[in-house]
Protein backbone atom coordinates (compact mmCIF):
# COMPACT_ATOMS: atom_id res chain seq x y z
CA UNK A 1 0.00 0.00 0.00
CA UNK A 2 1.15 3.69 -0.74
CA UNK A 3 1.48 6.61 1.26
CA UNK A 4 -0.47 8.96 -0.53
CA UNK A 5 -4.47 8.57 0.04
CA UNK A 6 -6.50 10.36 -2.22
CA UNK A 7 -10.03 12.36 -1.52
CA UNK A 8 -12.50 12.89 -4.01
CA UNK A 9 -15.72 14.70 -3.80
CA UNK A 10 -18.22 11.94 -5.39
CA UNK A 11 -20.52 15.57 -6.54
CA UNK A 12 -17.87 16.01 -9.60
CA UNK A 13 -18.95 16.48 -13.07
CA UNK A 14 -22.03 13.76 -13.70
CA UNK A 15 -22.05 13.00 -9.91
CA UNK A 16 -22.97 9.14 -10.46
CA UNK A 17 -21.87 5.68 -10.03
CA UNK A 18 -19.00 5.40 -12.24
CA UNK A 19 -16.76 7.87 -10.00
CA UNK A 20 -17.51 5.10 -7.34
CA UNK A 21 -16.39 1.90 -9.24
CA UNK A 22 -13.55 3.66 -10.88
CA UNK A 23 -11.95 4.60 -7.76
CA UNK A 24 -12.47 1.50 -6.19
CA UNK A 25 -11.21 -0.07 -9.61
CA UNK A 26 -8.24 1.89 -9.08
CA UNK A 27 -7.48 1.83 -5.18
CA UNK A 28 -7.24 -2.03 -5.49
CA UNK A 29 -4.73 -1.94 -8.73
CA UNK A 30 -2.50 0.55 -7.02
CA UNK A 31 -2.73 -0.10 -3.47
CA UNK A 32 -3.62 3.46 -2.73
CA UNK A 33 -6.56 4.28 -0.15
CA UNK A 34 -9.41 6.48 -1.11
CA UNK A 35 -11.91 8.60 0.38
CA UNK A 36 -14.87 9.24 -1.57
CA UNK A 37 -17.69 11.91 0.06
CA UNK A 38 -20.87 13.43 -1.57
CA UNK A 39 -21.20 9.82 -2.97
CA UNK A 40 -23.76 9.50 -6.00
CA UNK A 41 -24.46 13.61 -4.78
CA UNK A 42 -25.78 13.95 -8.69
CA UNK A 43 -28.38 11.31 -8.28
CA UNK A 44 -32.25 11.84 -7.11
CA UNK A 45 -31.71 9.27 -4.76
CA UNK A 46 -27.99 10.11 -3.43
CA UNK A 47 -25.55 7.85 -1.52
CA UNK A 48 -25.12 4.43 -1.89
CA UNK A 49 -27.56 2.08 -3.58
CA UNK A 50 -26.92 -1.72 -3.72
CA UNK A 51 -25.28 -2.23 -6.18
CA UNK A 52 -23.12 0.38 -5.14
CA UNK A 53 -22.73 -1.27 -1.59
CA UNK A 54 -22.07 -4.76 -3.81
CA UNK A 55 -19.28 -3.27 -5.47
CA UNK A 56 -17.28 -2.20 -2.43
CA UNK A 57 -17.70 -5.52 -0.90
CA UNK A 58 -16.63 -7.03 -3.40
CA UNK A 59 -13.80 -4.64 -4.17
CA UNK A 60 -12.92 -5.37 -0.26
CA UNK A 61 -13.13 -9.53 -0.62
CA UNK A 62 -11.26 -9.33 -3.24
CA UNK A 63 -7.63 -7.35 -1.73
CA UNK A 64 -8.92 -7.83 1.82
CA UNK A 65 -9.72 -4.64 1.91
CA UNK A 66 -11.41 -2.45 4.63
CA UNK A 67 -14.37 -0.30 3.75
CA UNK A 68 -15.18 0.45 7.40
CA UNK A 69 -19.33 0.90 8.55
CA UNK A 70 -21.39 1.59 5.44
CA UNK A 71 -24.86 0.74 4.21
CA UNK A 72 -27.29 2.05 1.91
CA UNK A 73 -27.32 5.37 1.64
CA UNK A 74 -23.96 5.86 3.28
CA UNK A 75 -22.40 9.18 1.00
CA UNK A 76 -19.35 8.54 2.69
CA UNK A 77 -16.73 5.67 2.35
CA UNK A 78 -12.69 5.21 3.27
CA UNK A 79 -11.61 2.52 0.82
CA UNK A 80 -7.79 0.81 2.16
CA UNK A 81 -7.10 -1.49 -0.20
CA UNK A 82 -5.17 -4.82 0.58
CA UNK A 83 -3.43 -7.33 -1.49
CA UNK A 84 -5.49 -8.47 -4.69
CA UNK A 85 -6.04 -12.38 -4.48
CA UNK A 86 -7.08 -14.56 -7.01
CA UNK A 87 -10.02 -16.62 -6.21
CA UNK A 88 -13.91 -18.19 -7.05
CA UNK A 89 -16.25 -15.31 -5.82
CA UNK A 90 -19.73 -14.98 -5.43
CA UNK A 91 -21.83 -12.13 -5.12
CA UNK A 92 -25.36 -11.23 -4.69
CA UNK A 93 -26.77 -7.77 -4.77
CA UNK A 94 -29.89 -8.40 -3.61
CA UNK A 95 -32.38 -6.54 -5.71
CA UNK A 96 -32.40 -5.57 -9.78
CA UNK A 97 -29.14 -3.81 -9.00
CA UNK A 98 -27.02 -4.23 -11.83
CA UNK A 99 -24.41 -7.18 -11.69
CA UNK A 100 -22.37 -5.60 -15.12
CA UNK A 101 -21.83 -2.82 -13.36
CA UNK A 102 -20.36 -5.05 -10.54
CA UNK A 103 -18.59 -7.13 -12.36
CA UNK A 104 -17.23 -3.79 -14.25
CA UNK A 105 -16.03 -2.63 -10.88
CA UNK A 106 -13.76 -6.02 -10.26
CA UNK A 107 -12.75 -7.43 -13.56
CA UNK A 108 -9.78 -4.35 -14.32
CA UNK A 109 -7.89 -5.82 -10.98
CA UNK A 110 -8.66 -9.71 -11.35
CA UNK A 111 -7.67 -9.47 -14.83
CA UNK A 112 -3.85 -8.26 -13.61
CA UNK A 113 -3.37 -11.54 -12.02
CA UNK A 114 -1.09 -14.41 -12.86
CA UNK A 115 -3.76 -16.61 -11.56
CA UNK A 116 -7.51 -17.41 -12.52
CA UNK A 117 -10.29 -16.54 -10.93
CA UNK A 118 -14.04 -16.50 -11.95
CA UNK A 119 -16.73 -13.79 -10.51
CA UNK A 120 -20.53 -15.43 -10.21
CA UNK A 121 -23.05 -12.54 -9.75
CA UNK A 122 -26.81 -12.55 -9.20
CA UNK A 123 -29.12 -9.43 -9.45
CA UNK A 124 -30.24 -7.80 -12.31
CA UNK A 125 -28.97 -8.55 -15.74
CA UNK A 126 -31.05 -5.75 -17.62
CA UNK A 127 -31.82 -2.71 -16.02
CA UNK A 128 -32.66 0.71 -17.74
CA UNK A 129 -29.61 2.65 -17.39
CA UNK A 130 -26.93 0.56 -17.03
CA UNK A 131 -25.64 -1.93 -19.74
CA UNK A 132 -27.31 -5.24 -20.78
CA UNK A 133 -25.46 -8.80 -20.07
CA UNK A 134 -25.14 -8.65 -24.12
CA UNK A 135 -23.38 -5.48 -24.32
CA UNK A 136 -20.65 -6.84 -21.76
CA UNK A 137 -20.37 -10.16 -24.05
CA UNK A 138 -20.50 -8.65 -27.01
CA UNK A 139 -19.17 -5.04 -26.85
CA UNK A 140 -16.78 -4.95 -23.66
CA UNK A 141 -15.03 -8.35 -23.28
CA UNK A 142 -13.94 -9.05 -26.92
CA UNK A 143 -12.26 -5.35 -26.98
CA UNK A 144 -10.30 -6.46 -23.56
CA UNK A 145 -9.40 -9.87 -25.36
CA UNK A 146 -7.97 -7.49 -28.02
CA UNK A 147 -5.74 -6.19 -25.33
CA UNK A 148 -4.29 -9.28 -24.16
CA UNK A 149 -7.05 -9.83 -21.44
CA UNK A 150 -8.03 -14.06 -20.96
CA UNK A 151 -12.01 -13.48 -20.52
CA UNK A 152 -15.26 -15.02 -20.67
CA UNK A 153 -18.88 -14.84 -19.09
CA UNK A 154 -21.67 -16.97 -19.36
CA UNK A 155 -25.50 -15.71 -18.76
CA UNK A 156 -27.49 -18.45 -16.97
CA UNK A 157 -30.54 -16.68 -15.58
CA UNK A 158 -32.33 -12.72 -17.34
CA UNK A 159 -33.08 -10.70 -14.31
CA UNK A 160 -35.40 -7.98 -14.96
CA UNK A 161 -36.06 -5.00 -13.15
CA UNK A 162 -37.83 -4.83 -10.85
CA UNK A 163 -37.72 -8.37 -9.73
CA UNK A 164 -34.24 -9.34 -10.14
CA UNK A 165 -33.22 -12.67 -9.81
CA UNK A 166 -30.59 -12.98 -12.64
CA UNK A 167 -27.24 -14.83 -12.50
CA UNK A 168 -24.41 -13.88 -15.00
CA UNK A 169 -20.54 -15.16 -14.45
CA UNK A 170 -16.75 -13.79 -15.30
CA UNK A 171 -13.97 -16.47 -15.95
CA UNK A 172 -10.68 -14.47 -15.47
CA UNK A 173 -7.08 -15.70 -16.63
CA UNK A 174 -3.86 -14.40 -15.95
CA UNK A 175 -3.36 -12.09 -18.67
CA UNK A 176 -0.48 -9.97 -15.88
CA UNK A 177 -0.49 -7.06 -18.42
CA UNK A 178 -2.32 -5.46 -21.32
CA UNK A 179 -1.67 -4.21 -24.37
CA UNK A 180 -2.83 -0.79 -26.17
CA UNK A 181 -4.68 -0.67 -29.30
CA UNK A 182 -6.50 1.57 -31.81
CA UNK A 183 -9.78 2.22 -32.79
CA UNK A 184 -9.90 4.51 -35.59
CA UNK A 185 -11.73 3.01 -38.47
CA UNK A 186 -14.54 0.48 -37.94
CA UNK A 187 -14.33 -0.95 -41.27
CA UNK A 188 -16.50 -2.72 -43.10
CA UNK A 189 -20.47 -3.15 -41.83
CA UNK A 190 -20.54 -6.90 -40.94
CA UNK A 191 -24.10 -7.76 -39.80
CA UNK A 192 -27.09 -5.48 -38.21
CA UNK A 193 -29.57 -7.23 -35.98
CA UNK A 194 -32.79 -6.49 -33.95
CA UNK A 195 -33.94 -8.79 -30.98
CA UNK A 196 -36.91 -8.52 -28.82
CA UNK A 197 -36.35 -10.36 -25.86
CA UNK A 198 -39.76 -11.06 -23.73
CA UNK A 199 -39.99 -12.77 -20.46
CA UNK A 200 -43.88 -13.63 -19.35
CA UNK A 201 -45.38 -11.02 -21.76
CA UNK A 202 -46.86 -11.42 -25.00
CA UNK A 203 -45.14 -11.91 -27.92
CA UNK A 204 -47.50 -8.81 -29.44
CA UNK A 205 -44.95 -6.34 -28.09
CA UNK A 206 -42.21 -7.83 -29.29
CA UNK A 207 -43.50 -7.97 -32.82
CA UNK A 208 -44.86 -4.28 -32.28
CA UNK A 209 -40.98 -3.07 -31.42
CA UNK A 210 -39.61 -4.88 -34.46
CA UNK A 211 -42.06 -3.60 -36.66
CA UNK A 212 -40.91 0.05 -35.77
CA UNK A 213 -37.71 -1.27 -36.00
CA UNK A 214 -37.87 -2.51 -39.67
CA UNK A 215 -39.72 0.60 -40.94
CA UNK A 216 -37.24 2.79 -39.51
CA UNK A 217 -34.02 1.19 -40.20
CA UNK A 218 -35.36 -0.30 -43.22
CA UNK A 219 -34.25 -3.82 -41.76
CA UNK A 220 -35.31 -6.99 -43.78
CA UNK A 221 -37.73 -9.87 -41.55
CA UNK A 222 -34.00 -11.91 -41.28
CA UNK A 223 -33.04 -9.16 -39.60
CA UNK A 224 -35.50 -8.73 -36.51
CA UNK A 225 -36.16 -11.44 -34.51
CA UNK A 226 -38.33 -12.43 -31.52
CA UNK A 227 -36.38 -14.64 -28.70
CA UNK A 228 -38.66 -15.54 -25.69
CA UNK A 229 -36.51 -16.05 -22.90
CA UNK A 230 -37.54 -19.06 -20.46
CA UNK A 231 -34.83 -18.85 -17.81
CA UNK A 232 -36.54 -15.32 -16.14
CA UNK A 233 -38.33 -15.33 -12.64
CA UNK A 234 -40.39 -12.05 -13.85
CA UNK A 235 -42.14 -10.22 -17.33
CA UNK A 236 -39.47 -8.25 -18.72
CA UNK A 237 -39.03 -7.07 -22.25
CA UNK A 238 -35.58 -5.67 -23.98
CA UNK A 239 -34.99 -4.74 -27.51
CA UNK A 240 -30.99 -4.80 -28.29
CA UNK A 241 -29.86 -3.57 -31.90
CA UNK A 242 -26.51 -4.82 -32.61
CA UNK A 243 -24.36 -3.08 -34.59
CA UNK A 244 -21.45 -5.02 -35.49
CA UNK A 245 -18.61 -3.69 -37.78
CA UNK A 246 -15.04 -4.87 -38.41
CA UNK A 247 -13.57 -3.28 -36.23
CA UNK A 248 -15.87 -2.46 -33.33
CA UNK A 249 -19.62 -3.50 -32.36
CA UNK A 250 -22.42 -1.08 -31.23
CA UNK A 251 -25.67 -2.40 -29.15
CA UNK A 252 -28.11 -0.05 -28.49
CA UNK A 253 -31.00 -1.16 -26.08
CA UNK A 254 -34.40 -0.16 -25.31
CA UNK A 255 -36.35 -1.34 -22.54
CA UNK A 256 -40.08 -2.34 -21.84
CA UNK A 257 -41.68 -0.44 -18.96
CA UNK A 258 -45.01 0.74 -18.12
CA UNK A 259 -46.47 3.77 -19.30
CA UNK A 260 -43.92 2.91 -22.21
CA UNK A 261 -45.05 2.34 -25.74
CA UNK A 262 -43.69 -0.44 -27.44
CA UNK A 263 -43.25 1.76 -30.53
CA UNK A 264 -41.73 4.31 -28.07
CA UNK A 265 -39.23 1.91 -27.01
CA UNK A 266 -37.91 1.08 -30.75
CA UNK A 267 -38.11 4.47 -31.46
CA UNK A 268 -36.00 5.66 -28.88
CA UNK A 269 -33.44 2.92 -29.96
CA UNK A 270 -33.64 3.52 -33.70
CA UNK A 271 -32.89 7.54 -32.66
CA UNK A 272 -29.52 5.94 -31.12
CA UNK A 273 -29.02 3.42 -34.00
CA UNK A 274 -28.97 5.87 -36.56
CA UNK A 275 -26.93 8.61 -34.69
CA UNK A 276 -23.97 5.66 -34.71
CA UNK A 277 -25.09 4.45 -38.01
CA UNK A 278 -24.59 8.15 -39.54
CA UNK A 279 -21.37 8.93 -37.89
CA UNK A 280 -17.74 7.32 -38.92
CA UNK A 281 -16.97 6.48 -34.59
CA UNK A 282 -16.02 2.91 -33.77
CA UNK A 283 -17.16 3.35 -30.18
CA UNK A 284 -20.62 4.20 -28.94
CA UNK A 285 -20.60 6.80 -26.21
CA UNK A 286 -21.20 4.04 -23.15
CA UNK A 287 -18.44 1.71 -24.28
CA UNK A 288 -16.18 5.18 -24.71
CA UNK A 289 -16.93 5.32 -20.78
CA UNK A 290 -15.71 1.85 -20.08
CA UNK A 291 -12.46 1.83 -21.95
CA UNK A 292 -10.67 4.53 -20.63
CA UNK A 293 -9.65 2.74 -17.36
CA UNK A 294 -8.38 -0.18 -19.22
CA UNK A 295 -6.36 1.81 -21.80
CA UNK A 296 -4.91 3.71 -19.13
CA UNK A 297 -4.07 0.59 -17.54
CA UNK A 298 -2.15 -0.80 -20.66
CA UNK A 299 -0.32 2.72 -21.15
CA UNK A 300 -1.94 4.03 -24.06
CA UNK A 301 -4.94 3.46 -27.09
CA UNK A 302 -6.76 5.28 -29.01
CA UNK A 303 -10.25 5.25 -30.57
CA UNK A 304 -12.60 7.65 -32.24
CA UNK A 305 -16.39 8.11 -30.84
CA UNK A 306 -19.31 10.58 -30.63
CA UNK A 307 -19.01 14.06 -28.76
CA UNK A 308 -18.05 13.24 -25.33
CA UNK A 309 -20.49 12.96 -22.57
CA UNK A 310 -19.72 14.47 -18.89
CA UNK A 311 -19.86 11.00 -18.04
CA UNK A 312 -16.61 10.57 -19.67
CA UNK A 313 -15.25 13.33 -18.87
CA UNK A 314 -15.60 13.09 -15.44
CA UNK A 315 -14.47 9.48 -15.61
CA UNK A 316 -11.18 10.79 -17.14
CA UNK A 317 -10.85 13.18 -13.95
CA UNK A 318 -11.05 10.37 -11.98
CA UNK A 319 -8.30 7.96 -13.66
CA UNK A 320 -5.84 11.27 -13.74
CA UNK A 321 -5.94 11.21 -9.79
CA UNK A 322 -4.79 7.48 -10.05
CA UNK A 323 -2.50 7.32 -12.85
CA UNK A 324 -0.07 9.11 -14.51
CA UNK A 325 -1.66 8.88 -17.73
CA UNK A 326 -2.32 11.76 -20.65
CA UNK A 327 -5.82 11.32 -21.35
CA UNK A 328 -6.46 14.20 -24.21
CA UNK A 329 -10.05 14.16 -26.45
CA UNK A 330 -9.97 15.89 -29.66
CA UNK A 331 -12.82 17.16 -32.96
CA UNK A 332 -11.42 15.56 -35.90
CA UNK A 333 -14.34 16.70 -37.37
CA UNK A 334 -17.85 17.22 -36.75
CA UNK A 335 -19.79 14.70 -34.76
CA UNK A 336 -16.23 12.81 -35.26
CA UNK A 337 -14.04 12.61 -31.61
CA UNK A 338 -10.65 11.18 -31.35
CA UNK A 339 -9.91 9.75 -27.76
CA UNK A 340 -5.94 9.23 -27.24
CA UNK A 341 -4.49 7.57 -23.93
CA UNK A 342 -1.37 7.85 -23.05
Amino acid sequence: MTEKHIIIDGSMGEGGGQILRSALSLSMITGTPVTLKNIRAGRKKPGLMRQHLTCARAAAEICDGDIGDIGVGSAELTFAPGKIKAGDYHFTIGTAGSTTLVAQTVIPALMLLDQPSTVRLEGGTHNMKCPPYEFIEQCFLPVLRRMGADISSELYKYGFYPAGGGMMSVAIGAAKSLNPIEMINRGKEKNLLAEAFISKIQVEIAERELKVVGKRLDWTEEQLKVRNVSHAVSPGNILLLKLEFEQGVEIVSGFGAFGISAENVAKNACKAANRYLNSEVVVGPYLADQLLLPMALAGGGQFTTLRPSRHLKTNIDVIQKFLGVKITLGEIKPGLWLVNVG
